[in-house]
């Protein structure tokens, strides 16, 4: 299963997000699920950095884990293009955990 933690801050903005796990819909390279996730995340990763100038911290295992962590302290206009476009990604999630429930699970904290 794919297991993802959304973290906010006590104002609701996303400071960083987690994901570990491989979904186990499918064998390895025909895994819709993964690819999904995947796709959505990194997608929402190089639009950040592309559209907002702003280089999160990421870590990142070939296992199948990834961590980002945003920066708090940017300019108002910047701040909110990043909070858009990481709750654009959190729905894009959420829709695939709709529709893939028994294989990718999300949690806010």
């Amino acid at each position: 299963m794919i297991k993802i933690t959304i973290n906010r801050t006590e104002s609701g903005q996303i400071q960083s997000f987690t994901m570990s796990g491989h979904a186990g819909f499918a064998e390895y390279g025909n895994d819709i699920v993964c690819a999904g996730a995947s796709a959505v995340s990194i997608g929402a990763l190089n639009s950040v950095i592309a559209l907002t100038g702003i280089e999160p911290v990421i870590e990142q295992e070939e296992s199948g884990f990834l961590r980002c962590e945003f920066p708090m302290d940017l300019p108002k206009e910047t701040q909110e293009k990043v909070q858009l476009l990481l709750e654009g990604m959190v729905v894009s999630l959420q829709t695939i955990e709709r529709d893939y429930g028994k294989h990718i699970k999300i949690t806010f904290k």
